[in-house]
């Protein structure tokens, strides 16, 4: 009697890991490599989640951080986009971003403000830690390529700031990004 009652609870908890193993719709959250970032809201109610300067080497305090409106675009500065759910470099995207760091290397007095973006697919919280995980990749590069890490802070937006909103994967891969924004120091 022992041996089948053995034997139903393996059954039974080799049935529960292939149910919760399952196909999911979604990227994986429990897959997650980093956490998400800490999430505060900004005065125009969209999520603040600034990783401050201090974080790569620079000493700021809280009151300092640069905040993501001070920034702007440059049309010198091209997005990077991204493959679905990664956040490595790719290598046509490379490319892009060595003109980007040869830009920044010969503009020492702006500071850099790299968003991380993703599309819509998945939680809010795995959004904005693939953002996040997306915004340090893109600095790695460009510190690897001469730039200064105590010039960049990188912010995570995750879905929150779509440049398309059609459910289709040409739209969707516009959204999986990196944007770049300056402002004088």
């Amino acid at each position: 009697m022992e041996a089948r009652h053995l034997g139903v609870m393996l059954f039974t908890m080799f049935a529960l890991a292939i149910g919760c193993a399952g196909c999911a719709k979604r990227p994986g959250v429990a897959a997650a490599s980093a956490p998400a970032p800490e999430a505060r809201m900004d005065a125009s109610g969209a999520p603040d989640v600034v990783q401050a300067a201090a974080e790569s080497g620079a000493r700021m305090g809280r009151g300092d951080r640069p905040s993501p409106r001070d920034f702007m675009s440059v049309s010198d500065l091209l997005d990077i986009r991204f493959d679905f759910d990664r956040s490595d470099i790719r290598p046509d995207m490379a490319r892009v971003l060595e003109a980007n760091a040869q830009w920044l290397k010969s503009n020492p007095n702006q500071l850099i403000l790299i968003e991380g973006h993703t599309d819509e697919r998945g939680t809010n919280e795995y959004n904005l830690a693939l953002g996040d995980r997306r915004a340090k990749s893109t600095m790695g590069f460009l510190v690897s390529h001469g730039v200064k890490q105590s010039r960049i802070t990188i912010i995570s937006y995750g879905e929150d700031r779509p440049l398309c909103s059609e459910q289709r994967e040409g739209c969707w891969g516009k959204n999986r990004r990196a944007h770049f924004g300056v402002k004088p120091q």
